[in-house]
Protein backbone atom coordinates (compact mmCIF):
# COMPACT_ATOMS: atom_id res chain seq x y z
CA UNK A 1 0.00 0.00 0.00
CA UNK A 2 1.54 2.98 -1.33
CA UNK A 3 0.77 5.95 1.40
CA UNK A 4 1.66 9.86 0.43
CA UNK A 5 1.23 13.00 3.05
CA UNK A 6 0.02 15.84 1.01
CA UNK A 7 0.16 19.09 2.76
CA UNK A 8 -2.56 21.94 1.29
CA UNK A 9 -3.12 25.27 1.89
CA UNK A 10 -5.70 27.95 1.41
CA UNK A 11 -3.95 29.48 -0.87
CA UNK A 12 -3.79 26.50 -3.48
CA UNK A 13 -8.38 26.45 -3.71
CA UNK A 14 -8.34 28.52 -6.46
CA UNK A 15 -10.22 28.35 -9.34
CA UNK A 16 -7.70 25.51 -11.83
CA UNK A 17 -6.97 23.70 -8.14
CA UNK A 18 -8.13 20.15 -8.72
CA UNK A 19 -6.12 18.84 -5.19
CA UNK A 20 -9.23 17.36 -3.74
CA UNK A 21 -10.47 15.87 -7.01
CA UNK A 22 -7.20 14.27 -7.19
CA UNK A 23 -6.78 13.15 -3.91
CA UNK A 24 -9.83 11.18 -4.33
CA UNK A 25 -8.48 9.82 -7.32
CA UNK A 26 -5.56 8.46 -6.06
CA UNK A 27 -7.62 6.57 -3.00
CA UNK A 28 -9.33 4.98 -6.09
CA UNK A 29 -6.07 3.60 -7.30
CA UNK A 30 -5.19 1.86 -4.22
CA UNK A 31 -2.92 4.78 -2.99
CA UNK A 32 -3.72 5.80 0.78
CA UNK A 33 -3.55 9.56 0.65
CA UNK A 34 -3.06 11.36 4.30
CA UNK A 35 -4.06 15.14 3.99
CA UNK A 36 -2.17 17.78 6.54
CA UNK A 37 -3.86 21.42 5.99
CA UNK A 38 -3.55 24.96 6.82
CA UNK A 39 -5.91 27.66 7.03
CA UNK A 40 -3.77 30.82 7.63
CA UNK A 41 -6.06 33.36 5.56
CA UNK A 42 -9.37 32.17 6.60
CA UNK A 43 -8.10 32.21 10.19
CA UNK A 44 -6.07 35.88 9.70
CA UNK A 45 -10.21 36.51 8.01
CA UNK A 46 -11.75 35.41 11.36
CA UNK A 47 -8.60 37.80 13.17
CA UNK A 48 -9.89 40.65 11.46
CA UNK A 49 -13.66 40.12 12.05
CA UNK A 50 -12.83 39.69 15.96
CA UNK A 51 -10.44 42.66 15.73
CA UNK A 52 -7.86 40.58 16.95
CA UNK A 53 -4.09 41.78 15.45
CA UNK A 54 -1.80 39.20 13.82
CA UNK A 55 2.08 39.26 13.75
CA UNK A 56 4.71 36.63 12.09
CA UNK A 57 8.03 35.45 13.38
CA UNK A 58 10.20 33.59 10.55
CA UNK A 59 6.63 32.77 8.61
CA UNK A 60 5.19 31.48 12.05
CA UNK A 61 2.01 33.08 13.64
CA UNK A 62 2.34 34.83 16.86
CA UNK A 63 -0.60 33.03 18.79
CA UNK A 64 -1.52 34.59 22.47
CA UNK A 65 -4.66 32.58 24.47
CA UNK A 66 -7.29 34.37 22.82
CA UNK A 67 -6.05 34.07 18.99
CA UNK A 68 -5.50 30.18 20.01
CA UNK A 69 -8.90 30.03 20.54
CA UNK A 70 -9.73 31.11 17.13
CA UNK A 71 -7.12 29.28 15.39
CA UNK A 72 -8.59 26.03 17.60
CA UNK A 73 -12.26 26.93 16.55
CA UNK A 74 -11.04 27.48 12.58
CA UNK A 75 -8.75 24.86 11.88
CA UNK A 76 -10.49 21.90 13.86
CA UNK A 77 -13.77 23.36 12.73
CA UNK A 78 -14.61 24.98 9.93
CA UNK A 79 -11.32 24.26 7.61
CA UNK A 80 -11.28 20.62 8.24
CA UNK A 81 -14.86 20.13 8.15
CA UNK A 82 -15.27 22.11 4.76
CA UNK A 83 -12.38 19.59 3.39
CA UNK A 84 -14.24 16.45 4.41
CA UNK A 85 -17.52 17.08 3.36
CA UNK A 86 -16.25 18.28 -0.11
CA UNK A 87 -13.91 14.99 -0.18
CA UNK A 88 -16.96 12.82 0.34
CA UNK A 89 -18.87 14.86 -1.79
CA UNK A 90 -16.75 13.94 -4.76
CA UNK A 91 -16.83 10.00 -3.86
CA UNK A 92 -14.09 9.81 -1.84
CA UNK A 93 -13.76 8.46 1.93
CA UNK A 94 -12.57 10.87 4.25
CA UNK A 95 -12.38 11.65 8.58
CA UNK A 96 -11.32 15.00 10.06
CA UNK A 97 -8.86 14.53 12.71
CA UNK A 98 -6.85 17.36 14.69
CA UNK A 99 -3.26 16.68 16.18
CA UNK A 100 -5.05 16.63 19.95
CA UNK A 101 -7.12 13.66 19.28
CA UNK A 102 -5.74 10.83 20.07
CA UNK A 103 -2.27 12.23 21.09
CA UNK A 104 -1.65 12.07 16.91
CA UNK A 105 0.18 15.46 17.75
CA UNK A 106 2.36 16.03 21.50
CA UNK A 107 4.52 19.52 21.54
CA UNK A 108 5.89 21.97 23.66
CA UNK A 109 6.32 25.79 23.38
CA UNK A 110 8.49 26.53 20.38
CA UNK A 111 9.52 30.12 21.62
CA UNK A 112 8.11 32.31 24.12
CA UNK A 113 7.58 34.92 21.68
CA UNK A 114 5.21 33.08 19.36
CA UNK A 115 3.31 32.31 22.16
CA UNK A 116 1.10 29.41 22.08
CA UNK A 117 2.87 27.80 19.29
CA UNK A 118 4.21 24.26 19.66
CA UNK A 119 7.37 22.26 18.41
CA UNK A 120 6.94 18.72 17.86
CA UNK A 121 8.00 15.99 20.59
CA UNK A 122 6.09 13.19 19.58
CA UNK A 123 3.98 11.70 17.33
CA UNK A 124 1.63 8.66 17.46
CA UNK A 125 0.65 7.62 14.17
CA UNK A 126 -2.04 4.94 15.22
CA UNK A 127 -4.76 6.90 15.07
CA UNK A 128 -4.14 7.90 11.31
CA UNK A 129 -3.28 3.92 10.70
CA UNK A 130 -6.31 2.98 12.12
CA UNK A 131 -8.45 5.23 9.68
CA UNK A 132 -5.92 4.00 6.47
CA UNK A 133 -6.80 0.70 7.22
CA UNK A 134 -10.14 1.19 7.25
CA UNK A 135 -10.34 3.01 4.26
CA UNK A 136 -10.35 6.78 4.90
CA UNK A 137 -8.05 9.39 3.95
CA UNK A 138 -7.35 11.38 6.78
CA UNK A 139 -7.55 14.81 6.77
CA UNK A 140 -5.54 16.51 9.74
CA UNK A 141 -5.94 19.63 11.06
CA UNK A 142 -2.63 20.96 13.00
CA UNK A 143 -3.62 21.51 16.58
CA UNK A 144 -1.45 20.02 19.18
CA UNK A 145 -2.00 18.60 22.91
CA UNK A 146 0.91 20.32 25.06
CA UNK A 147 1.35 21.96 28.73
CA UNK A 148 2.08 25.60 29.89
CA UNK A 149 2.68 26.22 33.34
CA UNK A 150 1.60 22.85 34.19
CA UNK A 151 -1.99 22.93 32.40
CA UNK A 152 -2.18 20.55 29.71
CA UNK A 153 -3.67 22.74 26.15
CA UNK A 154 -3.90 23.37 22.95
CA UNK A 155 -0.89 24.64 20.75
CA UNK A 156 -0.78 26.05 17.38
CA UNK A 157 1.32 23.60 14.99
CA UNK A 158 2.64 24.77 11.55
CA UNK A 159 0.90 22.63 9.21
CA UNK A 160 4.05 21.97 7.01
CA UNK A 161 5.92 20.70 10.76
CA UNK A 162 3.53 18.52 11.32
CA UNK A 163 3.36 17.35 7.74
CA UNK A 164 6.30 16.53 7.53
CA UNK A 165 6.77 14.83 11.39
CA UNK A 166 3.79 12.77 10.27
CA UNK A 167 5.42 11.70 7.27
CA UNK A 168 8.13 10.27 8.87
CA UNK A 169 6.19 8.97 11.63
CA UNK A 170 4.62 6.45 9.34
CA UNK A 171 7.35 6.22 7.15
CA UNK A 172 5.65 7.29 4.04
CA UNK A 173 6.30 6.85 0.38
CA UNK A 174 6.28 10.60 -0.33
CA UNK A 175 5.40 13.76 1.48
CA UNK A 176 4.71 16.96 -1.09
CA UNK A 177 3.79 20.75 -0.09
CA UNK A 178 0.99 22.06 -2.31
CA UNK A 179 1.89 25.81 -2.18
CA UNK A 180 0.94 28.93 -4.25
CA UNK A 181 3.88 29.53 -6.07
CA UNK A 182 5.71 27.03 -8.56
CA UNK A 183 8.28 25.96 -6.29
CA UNK A 184 11.83 27.01 -4.44
CA UNK A 185 13.29 29.84 -6.39
CA UNK A 186 16.87 30.55 -6.68
CA UNK A 187 18.18 34.45 -6.70
CA UNK A 188 17.03 35.15 -10.08
CA UNK A 189 13.73 34.37 -9.32
CA UNK A 190 13.58 31.10 -11.14
CA UNK A 191 12.43 27.33 -9.83
CA UNK A 192 14.70 25.12 -9.19
CA UNK A 193 13.94 21.22 -10.04
CA UNK A 194 16.40 19.44 -7.92
CA UNK A 195 18.07 20.22 -4.59
CA UNK A 196 20.68 17.90 -2.57
CA UNK A 197 19.39 18.45 1.11
CA UNK A 198 22.97 20.45 1.16
CA UNK A 199 22.14 22.80 -1.54
CA UNK A 200 18.59 23.30 0.46
CA UNK A 201 19.86 24.28 3.62
CA UNK A 202 22.72 26.48 1.99
CA UNK A 203 19.56 28.57 0.92
CA UNK A 204 18.00 29.05 3.96
CA UNK A 205 21.25 29.94 5.33
CA UNK A 206 21.83 32.94 2.91
CA UNK A 207 18.24 33.72 3.35
CA UNK A 208 17.03 32.93 -0.27
CA UNK A 209 14.84 30.94 0.88
CA UNK A 210 12.41 33.23 3.41
CA UNK A 211 8.94 33.89 4.74
CA UNK A 212 6.50 31.09 4.51
CA UNK A 213 8.83 28.71 2.45
CA UNK A 214 11.06 28.40 5.61
CA UNK A 215 9.06 25.53 7.69
CA UNK A 216 8.71 24.10 4.43
CA UNK A 217 11.78 23.72 3.27
CA UNK A 218 12.77 22.88 7.02
CA UNK A 219 9.96 19.95 7.04
CA UNK A 220 11.23 18.50 3.98
CA UNK A 221 14.84 18.74 5.20
CA UNK A 222 13.81 16.66 8.64
CA UNK A 223 11.37 13.80 6.69
CA UNK A 224 14.18 12.91 4.79
CA UNK A 225 15.66 10.05 7.17
CA UNK A 226 12.70 8.16 6.93
CA UNK A 227 11.06 9.66 3.80
CA UNK A 228 12.62 8.73 0.02
CA UNK A 229 10.98 11.84 -1.96
CA UNK A 230 9.72 14.95 -1.08
CA UNK A 231 8.34 17.91 -3.04
CA UNK A 232 7.05 21.48 -2.93
CA UNK A 233 4.70 21.90 -6.63
CA UNK A 234 2.65 24.69 -7.31
CA UNK A 235 -0.94 23.63 -5.78
CA UNK A 236 -2.83 26.16 -8.01
CA UNK A 237 -2.32 24.14 -11.02
CA UNK A 238 -4.69 21.38 -12.51
CA UNK A 239 -3.60 17.98 -11.98
CA UNK A 240 -0.92 19.24 -10.53
CA UNK A 241 -0.77 16.07 -7.93
CA UNK A 242 -1.58 13.74 -9.94
CA UNK A 243 1.34 14.73 -13.04
CA UNK A 244 4.04 13.69 -10.66
CA UNK A 245 6.40 16.65 -12.24
CA UNK A 246 7.25 20.08 -11.79
CA UNK A 247 8.25 22.08 -8.54
CA UNK A 248 10.86 21.47 -6.63
CA UNK A 249 12.31 17.78 -5.35
CA UNK A 250 14.69 17.61 -2.72
CA UNK A 251 16.85 14.48 -1.90
CA UNK A 252 19.37 13.20 0.02
CA UNK A 253 22.94 13.79 -0.73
Amino acid sequence: MKLIVIKIGGSTMGNQDTTLEDLVELQKQGISPVVVHGGGRVISEWHSRLGISVSFVQGLRVTDVESMEVVAAVLGGLVNKKLVIKIQSLGGKALGISGSDGNLLQAEIKDPELGYVGEIIAVNPVPLRVMLEAGYIPVVAPISSGTVDDQVTLLNVNGDTAAGAIAAALHADKLVFMTNVEGILDSSGKVISRLNTAEAKNLLNSGVISGGMIPKVEACLSALALVPSVSIVDGTRARALLAGKGGTTIAPE
